[in-house]
């Protein structure tokens, strides 16, 4: 069995690759009741960017963008990347583009 930390950690990589789904399906699939689920998400939501609804199509869902595993860059490596991107061409400037397309704003 494992610890409650453990859950969210795993229940948080399956919302990161389905972006959403049902607390009842969730608390099958973690064979918990629907209320742990909720307490999970709860907390979860405090450091995550999860977002729920109520209604037809509601649930849990990760907001748009977000990728647990995806690492990020700063201002100043971004501005240094179109900096040196002058100086690329062909598919070095092509793998350039589709980097800073992923972490520019």
């Amino acid at each position: 069995m494992s610890s409650p930390s453990e859950r969210r950690q795993e229940l948080l990589e399956v919302l990161c690759r389905r972006r959403h789904d049902t607390y009842d399906n969730l608390a099958f699939e973690f064979n918990v009741s629907r209320r742990t689920i909720r307490r999970d998400i709860a907390i979860l939501m405090c450091s995550y960017p999860i977002e729920t609804s109520r209604g037809y199509g509601g649930g849990v869902r990760v907001a748009d963008g977000y990728y647990l595993h995806r690492r990020t860059l700063n201002k100043k490596q971004v501005a240094l990347l179109i900096r040196l991107r002058v100086q690329l061409d062909g598919d070095d400037l092509n793998t350039l583009n589709s980097i800073l397309r992923l972490f520019a704003p």
